[in-house]
């Protein structure tokens, strides 16, 4: 089913027992407009071959995944995607790094440019291509609410757009408020409809009708009373109760309300510590909202939360359970390093527990690989450099680089060195060059991801004087020609295209002009080119915005490179790139992966040009019901009142390998809706 969305991740993993029933209509299962998930499928299964029709499938995986066949005989065989490619991790927490509408929406000046000689005197770009509050207000909102009348309930593609659309804005309207739209359509026919609606709820932040809004989350997530009066149900389905229960996390982290942030809390803590039998869904939908719970600890108040909710985490994480449920608890380490920086008080003791879980001292408790997996991406986050604090989380530096020698499970390994890149420091720099020099080809990319992110944080830090300038320039000069030397040799295309993400994370501009030929030869290879996009955007080079366009001009039949480059000249501050998008949207087919790929673009980009056509195309009944419902889904991100995705904050860091059908499914998980 559909939600207006996109692909970011793998496909339902979720082990035999896992997942969800498939959605409910009125008699019987809901005709699905896209790929059928259905209920679990055996670990490592592969979810649909790619999009066919309905704007929450997105794309097909990066690389050549999905589904594939071979011949044996005269049998054929189905083979799994390579989940522990490092481009799952990078489409899971890229948006951090590309801070996309950031980029269009601050002016960048350029040398030879009228505002390069007229010292910035001219109007701020800001003000060009920000649509303004009267632009939201009288004509992006009106028109979604119009489309949600207007609609038939069969046309669920327009109405979940519209309903997330509307959401992001999260703003209420004079003559409308959102929850009185979101609210009726909580007792849809259609269980799509159902759950978006849910999910609304959370995603547009507390509104002028917040304690309504709060009851009905709390409702429909605990299924009481007033849940089920709400859906009109005898039990609150669970795909809503989940969906309600990341849209409660979604709010509570928005708000500077504790008394809201204390209710979101009652309610994930009577979930995990019910010991019935809930199905896994609504138990990691539990966790995640409880690392939204964005406590700052700067009041008494706060710090008692902040305490409340690792405790609750913590006793679900200590609770003696079967293999399968360690899926679950696996979690709970990302959570909790969501919850805490590296310099709270209690990172200290979460930082031991978790370094223990990682050596496999508890075997007994702690013998599943998820376990194994989340420990080492929360590291990451909980760990300070190996230099800082008199060498003080020196040992976790070295455990994670014992785990990336040592460990059998590939995936554990590939995290453990990710893990090194993201705590930083001279230590860790020092280590990954080497590492990097021998690893084999499978394990090069992740390597050169990690010093990517090393090199990305060096930036981030900056300098203080200039010695310290001197230095940071000679260590990420160190880093930029070792990936340098590496790109110019490499010639399978993984390693490639993570050789230019990382390049592009380092800022290595010496590296552009291979990139571009790379790029010139590589158009028949979409991921390839796409990456080679994504990394000149990040390396700021603007000589690569002309030859960008040019392969946007001729991918109308390859939407990841469509998106990857129109995602690109947007972080490169190409202030056309919308309305060229635009363009391709009204001259569109039905075809479900390019509409997909041209309205993430254009919501990511938001530029108030393409208002008015987007605002046409919607309210126009010739246009086709996915052609309508993803203008709804550009005009959605267009007027987002956050710079990221509203997901992005469930997908960074987060361990997707222990997957559940309502997290990603390839179609419509938490992770894979616009």
């Amino acid at each position: 089913s559909a939600h207006g969305g996109q692909y970011i991740g793998p496909g339902d993993t979720v082990p035999p027992g896992g997942g969800s029933a498939p959605p409910r209509g009125p008699t019987g299962p809901t005709p699905p407009s896209g790929p059928i998930t259905g209920g679990a499928k055996p670990p490592g299964a592969v979810g649909p071959t790619g999009p066919t029709g309905s704007p929450t499938t997105g794309g097909p995986p990066p690389g050549n995944g999905g589904m594939r066949g071979g011949r044996t005989g005269r049998q054929r065989i189905q083979l799994e995607d390579d989940l522990t490619r490092w481009d799952f991790w990078w489409e899971h927490n890229k948006n951090p790094f590309l801070r996309l509408k950031e980029s269009v929406h601050t002016e960048m000046v350029q040398t030879g440019s009228f505002e390069f000689f007229l010292g910035g005197t001219r109007r701020k770009a800001e003000n060009l291509i920000k649509p303004t509050n009267e632009q939201i207000m009288d004509r992006i909102l009106p028109a979604l609410k119009q489309a949600l009348d207007e609609t038939l309930p069969r046309d669920f593609d327009i109405i979940s757009a519209c309903l997330v659309a509307m959401a992001k804005i999260g703003r209420d309207h004079p003559d409308f408020g959102l929850v009185e739209v979101f609210e009726p359509r909580l007792q849809a026919n259609n269980q799509e409809i159902r759950e978006t609606a849910a999910l609304a709820l959370g995603i547009a932040g507390m509104t002028r009708e917040a304690n309504r809004q709060l009851e009905l989350l709390c409702g429909l997530a605990l299924d009481n009373d007033l849940g089920r009066k709400a859906s009109a149900a005898r039990e609150v389905p669970e795909r809503t109760r989940a969906f309600a229960l990341y849209g409660l996390g979604l709010a509570a982290h928005g708000t500077a309300s504790i008394e809201i942030k204390r209710a979101a809390h009652e309610v994930f803590a009577a979930i995990l510590e019910d010991h019935s039998a809930y199905r896994r869904d609504i138990r990691v939908a539990t966790i995640h909202g409880l690392s939204l719970l964005n406590t700052g600890g700067n009041s008494q108040a706060e710090t008692a939360l902040l305490k409340a909710a690792l405790d609750t985490l913590m006793g679900y994480y200590d609770r003696r359970v079967g293999p399968g449920d360690q899926l679950v608890q696996s979690h709970v380490p990302t959570a909790v390093a969501k919850l805490l920086t590296p310099s709270h008080p209690a990172a200290a003791r979460f930082r031991a527990r978790f370094a223990d879980d990682l050596r496999g001292l508890d075997k007994s408790k702690r013998g599943g690989r998820d376990i194994g997996r989340s420990c080492a991406l929360a590291l990451g986050q909980l760990c300070r450099p190996p230099e800082a604090e008199g060498g003080a989380d020196a040992r976790y530096s070295d455990l994670l680089f014992e785990a990336w020698r040592r460990q059998k499970d590939q995936q554990t390994r590939y995290f453990s060195i990710l893990a090194l890149g993201q705590i930083g420091g001279e230590n860790n720099r020092v280590r990954l060059l080497k590492t990097f020099d021998k690893a084999r080809s499978l394990d090069r990319p992740w390597c050169a991801l990690a010093l990517g992110v090393l090199a990305h944080g060096l930036h981030e830090g900056g300098a203080r004087d200039a010695v310290a300038e001197a230095t940071l320039i000679s260590q990420l000069g160190t880093i930029g020609t070792t990936l340098h030397r590496a790109y110019q040799a490499a010639k399978s295309p993984q390693q490639v295209s993570s050789l230019a993400v990382a390049l592009g994370l380092c800022r290595h501009v010496d590296a552009s002009p291979d990139l571009l030929a790379r790029l010139h030869k590589a158009k028949a290879q979409e991921d390839v080119a796409g990456y080679q996009c994504i990394g000149l955007a990040l390396m700021d080079d603007q000589n690569a915005v002309r030859p960008i366009q040019d392969v946007l001009a001729l991918s109308t039949r390859r939407p990841r490179l469509l998106q990857q480059g129109a995602v690109a000249l947007g972080v490169l501050g190409d202030k056309d790139a919308a309305v060229t998008l635009r363009q391709m949207l009204q001259q569109s087919d039905n075809n479900l992966a390019k509409l997909a790929a041209i309205s993430t673009a254009l919501g990511l980009i938001g530029d108030q040009r393409t208002i008015a056509p987007l605002r046409d195309m919607l309210m126009d009944p010739e246009v086709s019901q996915l052609s309508r419902a993803f203008a709804a889904v550009a005009l959605g991100g267009i007027a987002d009142k956050e710079m990221l995705p509203w997901n992005s904050k469930i997908a960074v860091n987060t361990n997707y390998r222990a997957n559940t059908e309502t997290l990603t499914n390839r179609a419509s998980g938490i992770l894979d809706i616009l």
